[in-house]
């Protein structure tokens, strides 16, 4: 088969780091159930496979595809995304300073909030939008950048090019969460982000029937600590849910197509609504970042943020008449989702920060799946009204 660099997405969703099986021609990797390996001598095994926590044939081919749909050289994945991120703050000392985007997954905020601050590791939340205000939340001692773009609920858009140049200038690992944005829609690496991190959980398996998440990167060494953490901390997926993403990223592409369609004319629906207050969409001109967006991204994404005219008793109303839109956690699956991010994924954010970032009792997200968009709309509006 040609080298995965040489293709195009679709063809790397489709063969990257997976070829026929050579013992019985299988088109699908094996799932290697096993914990441990037979070895030839003492400390004598084939390629790296001694245990099953330090690596297995179906995660291999899994972290290969993974890396080459973000162009990357290197992949590492592992049990969940809060396992992923939390390996590359295990890379941190105490005393270290982290920079943060202040609209964040709640869990992401958890972290490093309730986790890895007891342990030294200091944290700056800045609006990244705001350059000023970027570049004079670093510290001497800071020695990594988190963003995510879109961030988490709030969709806003982060100069990926600004972060670069910021963390460059003062020597500091960037890191970027591109979940919301998957590798079909934005490549991090291709404007030289450090790390790209993923919930595997949301667009990459796409059918809300797993757990995963990876870090992905260039550097050789980089790669070699991370390794040393999944192996060393243990967080590492069953390998029947690395089958199940290798099955899921080989569709990734036309799932996103639909999703960024759907979600487009939601997003012209919603925003002329007399029930919504505000409508926020990276692909509508409306949003404050759109030029950036456009630049940066392929398309806007399946995630759409609302604010419903009126107070938490309207918006739970709301919420309970939907019928098409599961009332759910997560995102990024072919169903539709919607939930409420200040009781729901983002209620470990302390409420008075909550009511400063905008997120609001009125506040919802939809993360809109690949249904007919007609039946969609039509739910939408009958809880609406």
């Amino acid at each position: 088969m040609a080298s995965s660099r040489n293709l195009k997405f679709a063809s790397r969703a489709i063969h990257a780091g997976q070829e026929p099986d050579p013992t019985t021609g299988s088109i699908m990797p094996p799932v290697y159930q096993t914990s441990t390996y037979a070895q030839e001598s003492p400390g004598v095994f084939k390629q790296h496979y001694d245990y099953g926590r330090t690596a297995n044939p179906t995660r291999t081919a899994l972290e290969a595809n993974l890396a080459a749909l973000e162009g990357g050289k290197h992949g590492i994945c592992f049990a969940s995304g809060c396992a992923a991120t939390t390996a590359l703050l295990h890379t941190l000392a105490s005393g270290d300073h982290v920079v943060m985007s202040d609209d964040v997954y709640g869990g992401t905020f958890r972290i490093f909030d309730s986790v890895f601050a007891k342990l030294g590791i200091v944290l700056t939340m800045v609006d990244m939008t705001d350059a000023n205000a970027f570049a004079a939340a670093f510290q001497p001692r800071t020695k990594l950048v988190w963003l995510e773009t879109p961030t988490n609920p709030l969709l806003k858009i982060v100069d990926l090019e600004l972060a670069r140049d910021l963390a460059k200038k003062h020597q500091a690992l960037l890191a970027v969460d591109n979940t919301f944005a998957t590798p079909f829609l934005q490549n991090p690496l291709d404007y030289g982000v450090d790390v790209v991190c993923h919930s595997s959980t949301k667009y990459l398996g796409g059918h809300s029937d797993l757990l995963g998440g990876v870090l992905i990167v260039n550097d050789a060494g980089l790669a070699e600590k991370l390794h040393f953490i999944q192996n060393t901390t243990g967080a590492v997926p069953a390998p029947w849910d690395c089958f199940l993403l290798l099955r899921s990223t080989k569709t990734l592409h036309v799932r996103l197509e639909r999703h960024c369609a759907n979600a487009g004319k939601i997003a012209e629906f919603l925003a002329q609504h007399a029930k919504v207050e505000r409508l926020i969409y990276p692909g509508l001109p409306s949003h404050p970042q759109y030029a950036l967006a456009t630049k940066q991204m392929r398309d806007a994404g399946g995630i759409l943020t609302m604010l419903i005219k009126g107070d938490l008793a309207a918006t739970k109303r709301f919420l309970e008449r939907v019928q098409l839109f599961a009332l759910a956690e997560s995102l990024g699956g072919v169903e539709s989702l919607i939930e409420h991010p200040a009781i729901m994924t983002h209620a470990s954010i302390p409420p008075e920060r909550r009511k400063v970032l905008g997120i609001g009792d009125n506040l919802v997200r939809l993360s809109v799946g690949i249904e007919d968009v007609d039946d969609l709309i039509t739910d939408l509006d009958q809880a609406l009204n």
